[in-house]
């Protein structure tokens, strides 16, 4: 027992890991996750619009990308990306892989986001369509100003799911050969196990992992539960019967009518 507690709960080893962790690993990680995300949406967007579009060339285009995304494991993409576009983007990145992996990251999600929205989209009643348009706006602008802000609404929740897998996947970029300075929390933690031959840094940065995603995973059910059930009903006042639960609450009685 005591062996265990030193190889995954040392105190010392925790606390030497701890300033590294809080330096740039978690800083990282967020970075990672929230730049990735943003990009994401906006390479959702274009790819639900695109799904739901009448050509079929955009169509296929979207379930294309969507497919390939999806389909190939993240590490992999990761890998790829970083590999391919080292060398052409080395005058726009200066050979610094940490914005390829912000872009591997952004294909991926965008992906995932495409198809949240797109199911948001079909969601929708076609009637908001027909109204619109009834009224005499275009179709893009249909789309834009009625449409996708209702299906935005709806997929909230699917969307922050994702951008908890997103900060999980943030553990695989150390696959680019980051520097010290740009690795994430499981790759600060990783070095700390190998350079003190204990795994307490490692749990140290799962904890931090769980600090992020047990919150927003409780925030996904409380928006979920508020968009289906709506915000509680307000008590409506009843003076006379807030006089009766008075006098009872004197008399400890019921008052005589």
């Amino acid at each position: 027992m005591n062996d265990f507690i030193d190889s995954f709960f040392n105190s010392e080893v925790i606390f030497t890991a701890l300033p590294s962790i809080l330096a740039y690993g978690l800083w990282n990680t967020l970075i990672l996750a929230l730049t990735s995300t943003a990009i994401g949406v906006v390479i959702g967007l274009v790819l639900a619009v695109f799904g739901v579009s009448r050509s079929w060339i955009l169509r296929a285009i979207a379930r294309v990308y969507t497919d390939v995304l999806r389909g190939l494991p993240a590490i992999l993409t990761i890998l790829l990306v970083g590999l391919s576009l080292a060398a052409p983007l080395r005058g726009v990145t200066g050979g610094n892989p940490y914005f390829l992996a912000i872009f591997a990251l952004s294909l991926i999600a965008g992906a995932y986001i495409g198809e949240i929205f797109r199911g948001g989209i079909l969601a929708i009643d076609k009637g908001q369509m027909e109204a619109s348009r009834a009224l005499g706006m275009s179709y893009g602008a249909s789309m834009r100003l009625v449409v996708v802000p209702q299906a935005a609404r709806q997929v909230l929740p699917s969307l922050v799911n994702q951008f908890i897998s997103i900060v999980k996947d943030t553990s695989l970029v150390y696959i680019l050969g980051l520097i010290t300075t740009q690795r994430d929390l499981f790759r600060v933690g990783q070095d700390t196990a190998v350079q003190t031959g204990n795994l307490s840094p490692l749990v140290l940065a799962g904890l931090f992992y769980l600090v992020i995603t047990v919150p927003l995973t409780h925030l996904v059910n409380f928006i979920d539960h508020r968009l289906r059930n709506g915000k509680p009903a307000k008590k409506v006042l009843d003076p006379e019967q807030d006089l009766r639960t008075a006098a009872v609450d004197i008399k400890g009685e019921e008052p005589v009518r």
